[in-house]
Order: C-alpha cells, then sequence, then structure tokens
C-alpha cells in the first residue's frame, strides 16, 4: 500500500483536528517551527523545515493550503515547502481550500497580468506538481484551465444540503451572476462586469414573490455583489434571504452580509470564525 503524506501549511491548521478524525489514511505532516517557536524570523521572513522528507519516497505527497488569510506570506510558504519537495526530486500534489489571487484569472485592461494562470503555471513547470485540486476556484469556467492537471471540487452540494435541511417549502437557488451559474448550474441573474473594480447592476425575469430565496456565490469580498443580490431580491418581494457561500474571504464583507441577510453559511477553506460548515470530508473524499 503507498504511503500518504499530507503537508499542511499554517495556513489550515485549523482543519489539522478534523483531518485527524477523518483522514485516517494519511500522515499528517505541519512543518516545524524554528529556535524561537515560530515561523518567521525576526524580520519577517518565512522560515520552513520538512523533517522525515528523506522518507518520502515512494509515497504520495500533497501540500494543503489556503490562500488567506495572508496571501503574500502564505506563498512564500508554499513555494519554500515545494522547493524542499523538489530538493528531494519529489513530485507533490498541491490541494488549495481558497486558491491566492484566483480572481485575478483574466486580462482587462492592458498592462494587467493573468495571476491566476500565471501561479498555476509556475506550479507545474517549475515545481513539478502532478495535480492541482482547488475547491470552488473563482476561474472554473476559464478555457485556459484545461492546459493544466486542474481538479476543480465543488462545495455546493454541502452548502446546499444546510439550506434544504432549515427551508423545505418555498425555496429558490440562486446565483449572483451568469458567472456563478456556469459555475454550479443553477440559475442565475444578470451581471455585467465593466472591469476589474467594476460592476453594472442586475436584471433578471426570474420570479421571487413570496418565496425564500438563497443564494450560492463561491466568494464573499467586500459584499458588494451579495448586497446587490439582495436589494434586487428585496424589490422583487422575496421573503427570507439567505446567503450559501464557499470562501468568507474579507471580515468587512462577511459582517455586511451577517448584518443584512436572514442568515449567512460558509465553510471554514478560510481560517473564520464565522464559518458554519466544514469542509474536511471533501477533502478527505477528494484525495482518497
Amino acid at each position: 500500500m503507498v504511503k500518504k503524506y499530507l503537508i499542511l501549511t499554517s495556513t489550515v491548521e485549523h482543519l489539522a483536528e478534523n483531518l485527524i478524525k477523518k483522514g485516517k489514511d494519511f500522515e499528517l505532516i505541519c512543518p516545524e517551527k524554528n529556535k524561537e517557536g515560530r515561523r518567521f524570523f525576526p524580520d519577517g521572513e518565512v522560515y520552513i523545515k520538512i523533517s522525515g522528507v528523506s522518507g518520502f519516497g515512494g509515497g504520495e505527497v500533497t501540500i494543503l493550503h489556503s490562500g488567506m488569510p495572508n496571501p503574500n506570506d502564505g506563498l512564500i510558504e508554499l513555494e519554500l515547502i515545494l522547493q524542499v519537495l523538489k530538493d528531494w526530486r519529489i513530485k507533490p500534489a498541491v490541494f488549495f481550500t481558497y486558491f491566492p489571487y484566483g480572481r485575478q484569472d483574466k486580462i482587462f485592461e492592458a498592462g494587467e497580468t493573468c495571476a491566476a494562470e500565471n501561479l498555476i503555471k509556475k506550479l507545474v513547470d517549475y515545481y513539478k506538481v502532478k495535480k492541482i485540486y482547488i475547491i470552488d476556484p473563482h476561474f472554473g469556467e476559464m478555457g485556459w484551465i484545461k492546459k493544466y492537471p486542474i481538479m476543480n471540487i465543488s462545495a455546493v452540494s454541502f452548502l446546499t444540503q444546510k439550506i434544504k435541511e432549515d427551508f423545505r417549502k418555498d425555496l429558490l437557488l440562486l446565483t449572483p451572476d451568469k458567472g456563478g451559474k456556469r459555475r454550479t448550474g443553477i440559475a442565475g441573474l444578470d451581471k455585467k462586469r465593466v472591469n476589474s473594480f467594476e460592476v453594472k447592476s442586475f436584471s433578471s425575469k426570474i420570479a421571487m414573490a413570496g418565496k425564500n430565496i438563497a443564494v450560492v456565490d463561491d466568494i464573499i469580498g467586500t459584499g458588494g455583489t451579495l448586497a446587490k443580490f439582495y436589494e434586487f431580491a428585496k424589490q422583487s418581494d422575496a421573503k427570507e434571504i439567505t446567503a450559501l457561500i464557499t470562501h468568507g474571504v474579507l471580515d468587512q464583507g462577511i459582517q455586511r452580509i451577517k448584518s443584512t441577510f436572514a442568515k449567512l453559511y460558509f465553510t471554514n477553506t478560510i481560517n473564520k470564525k464565522e464559518a458554519n460548515i466544514d469542509i474536511t470530508d471533501l477533502i478527505v473524499s477528494a484525495l482518497e
């Protein structure tokens, strides 16, 4: 039987306890801390040491990582771990619970770059990553992903199962835009993104009057998109409006939605105290 190793970066250590319970086929590994018991040197540089890497040969190695709450330091940590593995000629998989720079997935104007594809390409070409798992990537419908060994994992079924337990009647699932519809297969409203910063308002022919609405989306950023959805749904005489989100990225957006919507469900792909849907079953089933 092939030995399986799961290396956790500091961004996903909040999942360790549940992974130990559910991922019994994996040996969980957390990088060691420095002599001061920290993951950073006094000047802020990241420290990485993977004890036992010499024994990984012949096994399957996967790095589990989240792109938040510190996307830049997190990428340095991830790259240092990848370099250690490369030095030992180990070709790992990388599992992103949340992909950093995932919303920079398209060039809108001259002088910009597709940061999401650049990162994927570097992982595959330089670090020899053999497979990349991503939970609900924002770029899931982009044509360029077909060039890379990406496995798109959806958390939508986890979210919709929870909401259907709470609202059994008059429940209408919607996405806030056509992009959400393409990603999930759930009916969506119309939204036009003008550029990287500006979004035009919604229009829709979907009947919401008298129904409980659950809006399904991949990300809470500032909460602007969901706030516009809420306004539209209220104007359409919807009853209770609930948000089902995979990634709670920004605290200000989370608080904005919590204060407006009837209820907010979102997963712990990012370490947020408000997260109420555990994602470890999805991780374990994908890797097994």
